[in-house]
């Protein structure tokens, strides 16, 4: 398959490794080495930003980005955040991964993802000389059981919410309860979750230049995810709590942090990226230039597993350029460690494939056939027409989205799609 054999260009390891420990040592600033800032949002699909036509919503800011930048016009994942998660960390599908729901650290259960061995995005880095961090929902551990999960997973420093305390459930908005490199913050009482975890990300590219260190930066949105809460936007106009005004509000955030990598004079040498983590948690139907959008998270469609992607960085070669190749939450991982020159595990380790050819304008083609989610044990492959339902063939039909139908498997169109979509279902499946 193209996809599988799609060739990344690697840098050899201990070789690069080697250069971003000098660096370190001699505490010189080396340029040619990239810094990475990560905007992973938490439930928001394509449909809610303007640049993707969305309508319902305002969002001047990622517009913008979006202008400077690269859009992803088809990017997929998982439709709610553990399984969507774990593939960007690990870069394997959800049917070789396992984790097919969120994992009960909300309910305070005795919980931790083992990564053990396993290669991460976030260890490479790390491993590579970069001050990495990470920010907002760590899902993956009760942090109360495994208080230094976060560092065992990859991360130099933390500043995430801790969801469970004393026996009790906590907030993320107001009210938050964040643990700091391993310690509950007791100064941001007053504060809205959101605002503290931006200043957080903003301390950590300083404190990288000040150590004259490359920085991996993972920041994990709290915004927009159930409660639908008051910003302090809404407050101050006051105005009641929305989906629109937290969107609103994660759009400013987000000019904030974009703003923050210019003034720090590191922008052109920065790649910042904004994904969606799933899709949109909303029973409304959302508008768009295209037509309404029905569904989202917690659904194996279109609107659950598309997802908003906004790349920013040195070398592209057009700004405000749009790109439709299908993209796989898995790709991400290959894709940064080509984009900082860093070593990445074996081409069989990974399901993804790095972007960066076509990204930066080397090649046209696409690096992939099909994408590939997973939900309560159930696996989905899309072609970018097509989407098969397993593991009884289900086809439904996405010819015209963003509508869709099930479409029965003697129709001639689907009879014709079926066994190049039930290959790609083995293959997503194929350890």
């Amino acid at each position: 398959l193209l996809h599988r054999s799609a060739t990344l260009i690697l840098i050899t390891f201990t070789a690069v490794s080697s250069i971003h420990a000098e660096n370190k040592e001699s505490n010189t600033s080396d340029r040619s080495v990239p810094n990475i800032v990560l905007i992973l949002a938490d439930d928001l699909g394509y449909e809610t930003l303007g640049c993707y036509g969305g309508l319902d919503f305002k969002t001047p800011h990622l517009d913008r980005l979006a202008k400077q930048g690269v859009r992803l016009a088809r990017a997929y994942t998982s439709p709610v955040c553990t399984p969507s998660r774990m593939s960007f960390y690990t870069s394997r599908y959800t049917a070789k991964h396992q984790f097919y729901t969120v994992l009960p650290v909300h309910l305070g259960k005795n919980v931790a993802i083992d990564f053990g061995d396993r290669p991460t995005v976030q260890r490479q880095f790390q491993q590579a000389g970069y001050r990495s961090a990470v920010t907002g929902k760590w899902q993956l551990a009760t942090l109360e059981y495994h208080p230094d999960h976060v560092r065992s997973a990859g991360f130099e420093s933390w500043c995430v919410w801790q969801i469970w305390r004393d026996g009790a459930k906590t907030t993320r908005y107001w009210q938050p309860c964040f643990n700091h490199d391993g310690k509950i913050r007791d100064d941001i009482a007053e504060r809205f979750g959101p605002d503290v975890l931006a200043d957080y990300v903003i301390d950590q590219m300083r404190l990288a230049i000040d150590e004259k260190r490359p920085f991996y930066i993972h920041h994990n949105m709290l915004l927009p995810h159930w409660p639908i809460t008051e910003t302090p936007d809404d407050r101050a106009a006051g105005r009641p709590a929305s989906l629109r005004g937290m969107i609103a509000y994660m759009d400013k955030l987000v000019g904030r942090l974009v703003t923050a990598v210019d003034e720090l004079g590191v922008a052109d040498n920065t790649w910042i990226f904004f994904i969606g983590d799933n899709g949109t948690d909303s029973k409304q139907p959302r508008r768009t230039e295209a037509g309404l959008v029905r569904g989202g998270k917690h659904h194996l469609d279109d609107a659950g597993m598309h997802i908003p992607v906004l790349i920013r960085g040195p070398g592209l070669p057009q700004q405000g350029a749009v790109r439709d190749q299908l993209v796989d939450m898995t790709d991400f991982f290959p894709t940064l460690c080509e984009l900082a020159g860093i070593g990445a595990p074996s081409a069989d380790s990974l399901d993804g494939v790095s972007i960066v050819p076509w990204l930066l304008g080397k090649s046209d083609s696409a690096t992939r056939e099909f994408v590939t989610a997973g939900l309560n044990r159930t696996n989905v492959v899309f072609d970018g027409q097509w989407r098969l339902h397993g593991p009884k063939p289900n086809l439904i039909d996405c010819r015209a989205l963003p509508q869709e139908t099930g479409i029965s498997v003697e129709d001639p169109a689907a009879a014709a799609a079926l066994p190049r979509l039930q290959q790609y279902y083995d293959e997503a499946k194929r350890r």
